[in-house]
């Protein structure tokens, strides 16, 4: 019995420190997740009906093209930081550092060194830069990410973790400056 009571006040105590010093990482995470799952729900709306699938690839970018103008128009004065807030950001920069520090560190810096340097000036809504190479993030990093829902990705492109919608090639939103120097 005194187990259980001393367990409750444990879980009670931890829950009001979250709160009190802000929001916890899970919550962060579940709010990432939240915002990401909102602007998917956007894109379904103004997508319309789904074109009939080809093999073409004219029709596939042509098909890419539409949907990405429509996001536009949909998300038209959108800024930087709707999803990646400043407290999402804060703490995605903090698991990518801890990455970066951790056992696999080495590696992801090996591996990023060895990707094409990248000099663009992102900005939301924009397509992702064909001429860009779609530089794979190490799954290493992934995994200390918050898992985002089918339709968007991270890409890292320079120094930016950018989140990358996967149907319309356009950038969602991105974090400057998210890689450890």
């Amino acid at each position: 019995m005194w187990a259980l009571v001393l367990c409750c006040t444990t879980v009670t105590v931890i829950a009001q420190s979250a709160t009190a010093n802000g929001p916890s990482d899970a919550q962060t995470s579940l709010d990432l997740q939240a915002r990401a799952k909102a602007y998917l729900d956007l894109r379904r709306k103004v997508a319309g009906d789904a074109p009939k699938q080809s093999n073409s690839s004219g029709v596939i970018a042509a098909a890419q093209s539409e949907l990405a103008n429509k996001i536009r128009v949909a998300r038209a004065g959108v800024k930087q930081g709707q999803i990646f807030t400043p407290r999402i950001a804060a703490y995605v920069r903090r698991q990518i550092a801890k990455t970066f520090n951790g056992p696999h560190g080495r590696d992801i810096r090996a591996s990023l060194r060895r990707s094409e340097p990248v000099n663009i000036q992102l900005q939301i809504n924009q397509s992702y830069p064909g001429n860009v190479p779609l530089q794979s993030t190490p799954a290493s990093l992934l995994l200390n990410l918050p898992e985002l829902p089918k339709g968007l990705e991270y890409r890292l492109l320079g120094s930016e973790l950018v989140l990358r919608d996967t149907d319309a090639n356009i950038v969602v939103d991105y974090i400057p400056h998210a890689l450890p120097t």
